[in-house]
This record gives structure tokens, sequence and C-alpha cells, in this order.
């Protein structure tokens, strides 16, 4: 990546006790209001995986959605969504996870992966590794390729990056 993304984080709000007490959530919505760090997020994202060939880009519901889509446009790439349980009208692939405050289960179409398929997994926080990891599981057990995992915030005291051991992984903002 080439250019610093540290100027983002003055665009990054804490808020206390949510989404339960003892927990500090990193909420990115101010970085999206601003049009010049969301432009720049973006395209520090799809810049991470220039000259790969992507065929998906795979957005982890809901925030992930927000960085994903663009990020797929801008690789020349589809976008699947991968989501919630119960949001999918078509034969679904499910894996369940642990995040930082709970379990939970993600979703994705069947069809929407073909084997062989080259993707990246696109999220906004990357925090226990939970919720990447499933959606990595997902992404192989389909036959993906994972080219890599890209994400706008790390909170790195959580260990995440250890649950995606040998892959590549970007993280624009990282919280020690």
């Amino acid at each position: 990546m080439g250019a610093d993304a540290g100027w983002l984080k003055e665009h990054i709000r804490d808020i206390a006790d949510f989404p339960k007490p003892g927990v500090a959530f990193k909420d990115i919505t101010p970085l999206l209001a601003d049009a010049d760090a969301f432009r720049f997020t973006i395209d520090a994202l799809a810049d991470a995986f220039t000259g790969q060939h992507i065929d998906k880009v795979l957005g982890i519901e809901a925030r992930g959605f927000i960085t994903a889509a663009p990020v797929a446009y801008r690789c020349g790439a589809g976008f699947v969504p991968v989501r919630k349980p119960g949001k999918l009208p078509s034969a679904i692939e499910r894996e369940e996870y642990e995040l930082e405050y709970g379990t939970d289960l993600l979703e994705v179409h069947r069809d929407a992966i073909n084997p062989g398929e080259r993707v990246v997994i696109v999220d906004d926080v990357i925090a226990t590794g939970g919720t990447a990891a499933a959606t990595l599981a997902l992404a192989e057990r389909l036959g993906a390729e994972v080219v890599g995992l890209g994400f706008v915030v790390e909170l790195a005291f959580l260990g995440g990056r250890g649950k995606l051991s040998g892959q590549e992984l970007v993280s624009l903002i990282t919280y020690s």
C-alpha cells in the first residue's frame, strides 16, 4: 500500500459500551461521511490488490457492504454479500463464528462463488477475526481462491490476524 492512511484515525469515533458494556466500538460513519476520507479508503483497499486478477469481492454484513461494493467496482469484479441468517432467498452455505461479544452465523448463496474464482474479502473492522475466518471458510468451501482480506480498521490487541495465518491481510488503520 502506497500512501499513509494514519490520518484516517481522526475520522474514527469511539463509542463506549456498545454493543455491550466494556466494548469500545470503532465507529467509521464519520469516515464514510467525509468524501476525501471515504475516497482514500476505497482507493487504498482496491490498490492493495492491484495487478492481481480478482473475480469477486465478498463484503460482510453490514458495514462491510459499504466498502466492499466500491472496492469490487474499482477491481472490475463482482460483489458477493455475506449475510446474517435468513436474509438470502436461495440455497446457502452457512458458517458459525465467535466474535468479541458472542456468537453468530454468516451465510452466502451457494452459486455466488464458482470453484477456482479468485476472491478478496473486505470488511470494516477486524477484531477477534471470527467474522473474517468464517467468511474465509465459506469462500474456500465453495472452491474460491482467497487472494487476500482488506479492512479499514484492525484492533490488533484482540489478535484477529492470528485466525487468518497464511492469508494476505491489509488494514488501513491499526489500534495496538
